[in-house]
């Protein structure tokens, strides 16, 4: 049977017709916005979440109309399996298209976090833990994970000393994994090989240069004292002397409260300087690169002891007499009324 040429035509324009209109509407659709009185919303992508799944969200947010639409719209943009895992944020303003475009660029909720000079293990956890980026057992677990170590180049028992102080960017598909590689790669860049090998001239591991530098951190904020602080620590440990340090023993004591009692330096713990001679087994907290330099730049001074001046300043000397002075004017004084 034959069809009329004008019958095809005819079949013809209809179908261009209804494409036009198909593809009208599309465009409509992808361009207007979901819903204009949604206000901003958090939508947080699973890893491995199947798009139809991720559709499923988004409609329980009310961020999704007409589902088979904005299915044919991620298949024409090929963004079906192009969806990174992740938080994201979406508002009603915008339209189907804008949150299909970002879920395709991976353009996640973005966290900035900030380890300061001087932050413990504990404190980076406790700071992560506040903005939900990790899961506090998966992270200590990680943190005493010899293999773990390893594979990051960490020769100590743990993370302490490692996680090196800086502003990080970071985001909830990020594991406690990659946050804690992220924090150790910065620490390694930061250690050139003359440092190694300084290092290795003074008689030091890279865990104890790093656990000396630490406690430098600890005991004073200021650049210019760091190395008059190394240089009385590196005279003790050549002379076998006990380092004295208080922040070592705050780090032994799990339940220190803020103040340090005669009683807590009688404690034996491996953290406690007065005790034992040496280094403690480990870094006490994240020492920052001035830090790291005043460990192997020890100043040349021949001071054996230091005391503060509660002015954030301290006072160094060479003897014990002369210390037990600069204690007596600077702390036995200032305590009396």
């Amino acid at each position: 049977m034959r069809v009329s040429r004008k019958k095809i035509l005819i079949s013809l324009a209809t179908a261009a017709l209804l494409a036009g209109i198909s593809l009208l509407t599309l465009f409509t659709y992808a361009k207007s916005p979901v819903g204009r009185d949604i206000p901003l919303r958090t939508v947080d992508i699973p890893k491995g979440a199947s798009f139809s799944r991720v559709m499923d969200i988004l409609d329980a947010e009310g961020l999704l109309r007409q589902r088979e639409l904005f299915h044919l719209l991620a298949l024409l943009k090929n963004g079906t399996r192009h969806i990174r895992a992740g938080e994201y944020e979406f508002s009603g303003m915008m339209s189907p298209s804008d949150i299909l475009g970002k879920l395709m660029r991976g353009e996640v909720k973005d966290y900035f976090v900030t380890v300061p000079e001087g932050f413990t293990a504990r404190q980076v956890l406790d700071r992560l833990l506040v903005s939900k980026l990790v899961d506090e057992k998966e992270f200590l677990r990680l943190s005493t994970d010899r293999a773990f170590l390893a594979a990051l180049k960490i020769e100590g028992r743990g993370l302490e000393g490692y996680l090196f102080p800086e502003t990080y960017r970071l985001d909830r598909s990020m594991s406690a994994q990659d946050i804690i590689k992220l924090m150790v790669d910065q620490f390694w860049r930061h250690i050139t090989p003359a440092m190694r090998q300084r290092a290795g001239e003074l008689g030091l591991t890279v865990d104890q240069f790093v656990t000396l530098a630490s406690i430098i951190e600890k005991e004073t904020g200021r650049k210019e004292e760091m190395p008059l602080i190394s240089a009385v620590f590196h005279n003790r440990l050549k002379r076998r002397m006990p380092l004295q340090s208080d922040p070592t023993v705050i780090y032994g004591l799990p339940d220190f409260d803020g103040n340090l009692r005669k009683k807590d330096l009688l404690k034996k713990t491996p953290y406690n300087t007065y005790l034992f001679a040496g280094l403690p087994p480990t870094p006490i907290a994240s020492p920052g690169l001035d830090a790291l330099r005043a460990a192997l730049n020890p100043a040349d001074v021949h001071y054996l002891y230091f005391v503060s001046r509660n002015d954030g300043t301290h006072q160094f000397s060479d003897g014990l007499s002369q210390h037990s002075e600069a204690v007596q004017k600077y702390q036995v004084r200032k305590r009396k009324p």
